[in-house]
């Protein structure tokens, strides 16, 4: 053993040793050479014997990278997705979600030598953001005849790397702006109602024809077509309402939860996510190896968990959300920014009490009803209390509402949604927050 310490010890010395093996580390692949180099020269090399306690109640030192021998992750679960314990050469695990209540121990299984990056120097490991375009730029449309408009899915824009397949939140965002444009600017969205008819294509623009359906005193309604090589794919109905004094209540109370200060951003939980021994190694490598393109709405989980798209949660989710930059004060452009922002997690939760290891779900929205009920500040933080009371062949329902920091009912909606098990069961694991 003493040889083979001496040995390691060796190796280390020599120039570019360590940077040459954590440049095989998939979670360091990702990052350009400076930073790979950093790491290298700040790493601590750690020594242990067989069952030495490496992590012990999910307390750490920083992130760690096996170079020589074997570890075992300890977890009371009853989770059936748990099938990958052993930790070996190459592989990381570090200091996992701090929020969470179940904590693993790292074991020892034989003489085991570690690179540690300390805590304080763990940000190296994120790689470096790609910039987004502004909300409002996203949400443009291009006026070509009188109520007719025209939207493109941006190269730079979130999409899904998958599949060409338009996000519903941009047809709703897209199609409510055209809406709004042919209105008095004295009445604003009050409700919409949209039908989701089929799937849009990110790599053809679509036009957006909007009907006057009436135009009132108080009220005015609309009707808006979005077209691809002239066939609907998505209609949108929505009716606008002239501010007036009225009868004023609110009977929902706002739930208790974090504030949004005090949680992890998508991309902290994320990067949490890809080093915690907990979650199965596949999982940690196709994330950590993975380009992530952020999206340009902040989320901030109230409840986050160490769950997949193959574990079986309650058919619930609390979070807050709001737009990254600054916006202008114009009311309908921030309610066309939550009409974008709700659509991001909402149809999954439907599937939560389905999940199971080997299983694969398609998600599809069917139909979705908006409430706007005060004015509503996109850019600050709003609480989105998102519950699916019912499933049954194989539709599923959710309701969602949203509050502002103040308590106040701001939003409240409804969806519809098609929850199928795919044809062809995958065993592909994924982040379910």
């Amino acid at each position: 053993m003493e040889n083979e310490e001496g040995h390691i010890h060796e190796l280390i010395k020599k120039e570019n040793y360590l940077a040459e093996f954590l440049g095989e580390v998939r979670l360091i692949g990702r990052l350009p050479s400076s930073s790979l180099t950093k790491i290298a020269e700040l790493v601590q090399v750690e020594h242990y014997v067989k069952g030495d306690f490496v992590i012990h109640n999910g307390e750490s030192k920083g992130v760690y990278f096996i170079l020589q021998g074997e570890a075992e992750v300890c977890v009371n679960s009853d989770d059936d997705i748990r099938h990958e314990f052993i930790l070996k050469r190459y592989d990381y695990f570090g200091i996992g979600v701090p929020t969470s209540e179940q904590q693993a121990d790292v074991v020892a299984l034989s003489k085991l030598t570690c690179l540690v990056l300390p805590s304080e120097h763990c940000c190296l490991l994120q790689p470096k953001q790609k910039t987004f375009p502004p909300i409002e730029t996203i949400l443009h449309l291009d006026p070509i005849d009188a109520d007719l408009f025209q939207g493109i899915t941006l190269p730079s824009a979130p999409m899904n790397a998958m599949s060409s397949r338009m996000f519903g939140g941009q047809f709703l965002g897209h199609a409510l702006a055209a809406a709004s444009k042919t209105v008095d600017s004295s009445k604003i969205v009050h409700q919409i109602h949209a039908y989701f008819l089929l799937a849009g294509d990110v790599s053809i623009p679509v036009k957006y024809e909007v009907q006057r359906i009436r135009d009132g005193k108080s009220f005015a309604s609309r009707k808006v077509d979005a077209l691809q090589k002239g066939i609907v794919v998505f209609t949108l109905l929505a009716s606008f309402h002239k501010d007036e004094k009225g009868f004023e209540r609110q009977e929902v109370v706002m739930p208790s939860v974090p504030a949004p200060e005090t949680l992890l951003s998508m991309e902290e939980l994320r990067e949490r996510r890809i080093i915690d021994p907990r979650l199965p190694k596949s999982y940690r490598n196709k994330v950590g190896a993975a380009k992530h393109v952020p999206w340009p709405i902040e989320i901030r989980f109230c409840d986050p968990s160490i769950t997949t798209n193959q574990i079986k949660t309650p058919p619930r989710v609390r979070y807050w959300l709001r737009a990254k930059g600054k916006l202008t004060d114009d009311q309908t452009l921030h309610r066309c920014v939550v009409a974008y922002a709700i659509d991001l997690v909402l149809i999954g939760v439907i599937a939560n009490p389905h999940r199971q290891r080997g299983l694969t779900m398609n998600n599809l929205t069917v139909n979705h009803t908006m409430w706007f009920h005060r004015d509503v500040k996109a850019d600050d933080w709003i609480l989105f209390v998102i519950e699916s009371p019912f499933a049954f062949g194989a539709r599923g329902l959710v309701y969602g509402q949203m509050f502002n920091q103040n308590g106040e009912l701001v939003v409240s909606l409804v969806q519809e949604g098609l929850v199928r098990a795919a044809s062809t069961p995958q065993t592909t694991i994924k982040a379910k927050y």
